[in-house]
């Protein structure tokens, strides 16, 4: 958590010295602030809300990559997209624009879990 927290004051401190060299005034001493240890218990409640995430993400991915595109192919044959027999089109395209739409979606329950036990750190 506390190399997640330095990469990301890295990262701002280089954001702020491009701002920097255009004449825009930011104090360094301030980004410093961002560093924070979450106690234990937010830190254990947050990793295992990630684990849940992920679990069930890629039992998603598993289940469209292996299960429709292996498994069931031959029921989903029966139908067709695009010209193609949908069994076929899971194995070569859909579980990648599945996955990708999963890495999206875990972007976003990131984000929102990050912004809850943000306010949950500052309280």
């Amino acid at each position: 958590m506390i190399l997640v927290l330095q990469i990301r004051v890295l990262i701002y401190k280089i954001q702020a010295l491009i701002h920097f060299r255009s004449n825009l005034k930011i104090n360094f001493f301030k980004l410093e602030t961002i560093i924070i240890i979450m106690n234990k218990k937010l830190a254990e409640e947050y990793w295992k809300k990630n684990i849940k995430y992920l679990i069930i993400l890629l039992s998603i991915w598993f289940t469209v990559s292996f299960g429709f595109g292996i498994i069931l192919i031959e029921e989903l044959n029966q139908f067709k997209i695009g010209g193609f027999k949908l069994g076929f089109w899971f194995a070569q395209q859909g579980s990648i624009y599945v996955f990708v739409a999963l890495i999206l979606v875990y972007i976003l329950l990131m984000n929102r879990l990050d912004k809850k036990f943000n306010s949950k750190r500052s309280s």
